[in-house]
């Protein structure tokens, strides 16, 4: 019993001591942050009433590109005790072949991360109101200054997937499932980096908290099929969903790069000031973002004319060659044929 004991306490230390280093390195590198505005809140804490609010704007810099190094090794580390504490334990239960185990892993851990995105981003989304006039996402552009909660979310957004890279080869991925899960880590990293580096953080995370949420619906219907074939109706809810978000990032990346940034009032090219509103960037952009969706949907259609067929298949019963049958009068045995036959029958 102790030593049990003692194996649950060393599976909850390994488990929570990852989160209490990420909770530190945050405080830490928030009172860094702060250190050089010291004096400016002093001033506004003193002049301004309790029921002001006080904000912090940050921009990017070289220098995240330490944080992020920082963040993948945390990535890495959490990315590890979830293997070890949660999903080798499933798997032992389970007992999947390494086809399965390999899905199972995967969507175990993107399952977690997408849950936890979706839960930080919908809050940077409430916070901000961002959704409540889409406006917002291309007024006042360029938006060089972001909040702290808004430019640790692409922090660890980068960090977590370019930790993807390097976990391709530590876990034991089929070597025909790697092509696969390269391509959308790289989509991934473009599309987070592209949005973070030209300063289009609101679209970024509009556009993003809705995909990720049809990714945990998938992930998490496909965690259950694994636990039960039976329940797969949380894939008819994804191929719903999916369809809908594809079309609603279609329909806000054409508003914003089409319309909303067009027709802005500084239409101008200054890396300084971080403004990218020229034609040849929204263009890029606007051409990424559809190339991307249609890609999706095409994948998306292929996948579901192959379970389409496939569930024809089953359903059609084999039809069995129809014998016709001579229509003549049975021989009865003859008399010395029925020991024969009774004997046969013991």
């Amino acid at each position: 019993q102790y030593v049990e004991l003692l194996g649950i306490l060393s599976s909850l230390y390994s488990f929570f001591f990852p989160i209490y280093m990420v909770a530190a390195a945050l405080c830490q590198l928030h009172r860094i942050l702060l250190q050089k505005n010291v004096k400016i809140h002093f001033i506004f804490i003193f002049f301004l009433d309790d029921s002001s609010e006080q904000f912090d704007f940050y921009d990017y810099g070289p220098k995240d590109i330490a944080t992020i190094s920082f963040y993948m090794l945390v990535a890495i580390k959490v990315h590890a005790v979830i293997q070890e504490c949660i999903l080798d334990k499933i798997n032992r239960q389970l007992q999947l072949s390494e086809p399965e185990q390999s899905k199972f892993n995967e969507s175990g851990q993107l399952a977690l991360f997408y849950l936890f995105s979706v839960i930080w981003g919908a809050g940077i989304l409430n916070a901000e109101e961002f959704t409540m006039n889409l406006t917002s996402l291309w007024k006042d552009y360029p938006f060089s200054r972001m909040l702290f909660q808004e430019k640790l979310f692409y922090i660890c957004q980068i960090a977590y997937w370019l930790h993807a890279l390097p976990e391709l080869y530590f876990q034991k991925i089929q070597k025909e499932d790697i092509p696969r899960q390269l391509r959308y880590i790289c989509l991934y990293i473009t599309h987070i980096s592209g949005a973070y580096i030209l300063n289009l953080q609101h679209l970024g995370l509009i556009l993003v908290v809705p995909h990720y949420l049809v990714e945990l619906l998938f992930h998490a219907s496909r965690l259950f099929y694994f636990c039960d074939e039976d329940m797969q109706k949380g894939f008819v809810i994804w191929a719903l969903l999916f369809v809908i978000v594809r079309l609603l990032t279609l329909t806000v990346s054409v508003l914003t790069f089409g319309f909303g940034l067009a027709r802005a009032e500084n239409p101008d090219f200054s890396i300084a000031d971080g403004n990218f509103n020229i034609l040849p960037v929204r263009i890029g952009c606007l051409g990424a973002v559809c190339l991307t969706q249609a890609w999706m949907m095409r994948k998306f259609v292929h996948f579901q004319l192959k379970k389409w067929r496939e569930c024809v298949e089953d359903q059609i019963p084999n039809k069995k060659p129809t014998i016709t049958k001579n229509k003549r009068t049975k021989k009865e045995p003859e008399k010395g044929q029925w020991c024969k036959i009774f004997l046969h029958c013991f």
